[in-house]
């Protein structure tokens, strides 16, 4: 075997279809494109999700919710949770940790005070965020309320 008598294997390499030939190479004529049509004509291109008329998929399914990107979502506190969970745990300071430690929060979730109800006593709360009514009744009760 020489360099000069190598050849690939019989039926491994088949010969391009030449289209536009005349009539008698059988591609003539029409060049394989059938007969009028889009599909016929030069410079044709389908639609990326084009389903022949088809209502397209992404128009079939149900479109639904929404989810603003720059917005912070907080979980909420209203005073009556706090004041029953400081009695339940016997606790006057509520920070974000103890209540992630208690499982009452994630760890990464952001907390927010709602004025929602009334403290029996003044506790020391730590948040993210806090109503103004909620820091009105949290002052009032004789406790203070700490943004981190």
């Amino acid at each position: 075997m020489e360099l000069h008598n190598l050849s690939p294997a019989k039926g491994s390499v088949k010969s391009e279809k030449r289209i536009g030939r005349g009539i008698g190479s059988g591609k003539g004529r029409t060049s394989a494109r059938g007969h009028k049509g889009a599909k016929s004509r030069s410079g044709y291109k389908s639609k990326r999700h084009f389903e022949g008329g088809q209502m397209p998929l992404q128009m079939r399914l149900p479109k639904r919710g929404f989810k603003p990107v720059n917005r912070t979502e907080y979980v909420p506190f209203n005073l009556t949770r706090l004041s029953e969970i400081a009695e339940k745990f016997n606790q006057t300071d509520i920070s974000i940790d103890f209540l992630a430690s208690k499982r009452i929060i994630k760890k990464r979730d952001l907390v927010k005070i709602l004025g929602g109800g009334e403290l029996s006593k003044g506790l020391n709360i730590t948040a993210h965020a806090c109503s103004a009514s909620a820091k009105e009744a949290i002052e009032k009760s004789g406790g203070s309320i700490t943004i981190a």
